[in-house]
C-alpha cells in the first residue's frame, strides 16, 4: 500500500511540475501587442513620399531559444494607410491600388526563423496583399528589457508582384516597409 501512494504521489508531482512547465513556456511565447508602428516609402516622380498603416493586429509566438516552434501572423488594416493627403490615400484605397472595399487587409504569416548573431534574426515570411502572396526574407532585430520586447525590421516589396498601381512609370517598383512592434510577455 506505501508503494501504491509514493507512487501515486510522484505520478501528480511530475503531472504538476509539467503543467508549471508549459504554462510558464506558453506564457512566455504568447505575447500582446502594445505599440506598433507599420511604415513605407516609395519614389514617386523621383521624390519619396512616406505614409503609415494603423489597425495592426499580431499573434506573435516568438521563443528565441525555440526558433522552429515559434510564430508570428500578422494584419494590418489597409484601409488605414495615410500619407498625410487625403486625395493621395483615397486614390491608394481605390482598385487602382489596394482596393481596400475587397482586400481589407495585407497580411504577413511566418514560415521559419534563423538566428544570425546577437539581437540578429531572419524571418521567412508569406506576404500577402490583394490575394497575391509572396515569400520574403525579412530580417530583424529582437531585444527583450524586462517584461517587454521590440521586433524592428525592414524589407522590400515589388509593388507589381502585388498588382498595386499597374504599370504606372512614375511610381517605382520597390517599396521599403519598417515595421516595429512592442509586445509584453
Amino acid at each position: 500500500m506505501f508503494e501504491s501512494n509514493v507512487f501515486y504521489i510522484m505520478i501528480r508531482k511530475i503531472y504538476t511540475i509539467a503543467i508549471l512547465a508549459f504554462l510558464t513556456v506558453n506564457a512566455f511565447a504568447q505575447s500582446k501587442v502594445t505599440k506598433s508602428d507599420v511604415t513605407f516609402k516609395i519614389k514617386n516622380l523621383g521624390f519619396n513620399v512616406g505614409g503609415n498603416f494603423t489597425g495592426f493586429n499580431a499573434d506573435i509566438r516568438f521563443n528565441p531559444t525555440n526558433l522552429a516552434t515559434s510564430s508570428i501572423e500578422a494584419s494590418v488594416a489597409s484601409n488605414t494607410v495615410n500619407t498625410d493627403s487625403e486625395s493621395r490615400d483615397n486614390h491608394l484605397k481605390s482598385d487602382d491600388y489596394f482596393d481596400v472595399a475587397k482586400y481589407p487587409k495585407i497580411t504577413l504569416k511566418s514560415v521559419s526563423f534563423k538566428h544570425k548573431s546577437g539581437n540578429n534574426y531572419t524571418g521567412s515570411f508569406n506576404v500577402s496583399i490583394k490575394e497575391k502572396t509572396k515569400l520574403i526574407e525579412i530580417p530583424f532585430t529582437y531585444v527583450e528589457s524586462g517584461n517587454t520586447a521590440t521586433f524592428k525590421g525592414e524589407f522590400q516589396v515589388l509593388r507589381t508582384d502585388f498588382g498595386i498601381g499597374g504599370k504606372n512609370v512614375i511610381l517605382s517598383n520597390e517599396a521599403n516597409v519598417s515595421i516595429e512592434t512592442e509586445i509584453s510577455k
